[in-house]
């Protein structure tokens, strides 16, 4: 089956933030109505651009998989109105261990499983919507991922369902110096 497309993005081979930040720029260069076909081999992008793309007001139309590859489609809607909001609360990452309160990690299951920190809770982005029940609402919620990106669209995920405690960890688990927890 041939979609026909105005303009394909190659971010194969890229994992989080790339293609987000890939999809960003190349967004800016379509006008409303045009459609943009994203090109993944990042497992993760499935959740992430569909977030980002309804977190900045553009329409995610959904994904195909052929061969290892995610072919992502998204509409260019006008969003004159909307600048991408990033989550007002954060915490450093230093912090998080000091505090009481659930570290939620929402990066992949294998990402987790070859490092994470003690006690985190794993729930992948693509997951979330679905396991909104497992989290506790008057718990502090402190939501990281490999970069930053992906937890600040869950936090804003899970403030829109009413989590009022809910903080993006900054930065992302690249620059965690502590030990990891190993499940492999």
């Amino acid at each position: 089956m041939s979609i026909k497309v105005n303009f394909q993005l190659d971010a194969k081979g890229f994992s989080c933030p790339m293609p987000i930040v890939k999809t960003k720029k190349a967004m800016a260069e379509l006008v409303d109505g045009q459609i943009l076909e994203v090109l993944a081999t990042d497992k993760g992008s499935k959740a992430d651009l569909a977030v980002w793309a309804e977190t900045v007001g553009h329409q995610y139309i959904g994904t195909l998989e052929e061969e290892n590859v995610l072919k992502h489609y998204i509409r260019k809607c006008s969003n004159d109105m909307l600048d991408e909001k990033m989550f007002e609360h954060t915490i450093e990452l230093e912090q998080v261990t000091k505090r009481g309160g659930l570290i939620l990690d929402v990066r992949e299951e294998v990402e987790f499983a070859f490092g994470h920190i003690e006690g985190a809770k794993s729930i992948p982005m693509g997951e979330l919507e679905a396991r909104l029940s497992e989290l506790d609402k008057e718990q502090e919620i402190y939501i990281i991922c490999r970069t930053g990106k992906r937890s600040d669209l869950a936090a804003q995920r899970l403030s829109a369902h009413g989590f009022a405690k809910v903080y993006n960890v900054l930065p992302g688990m690249t620059s965690w110096k502590g030990t990891l927890i190993k499940n492999i």
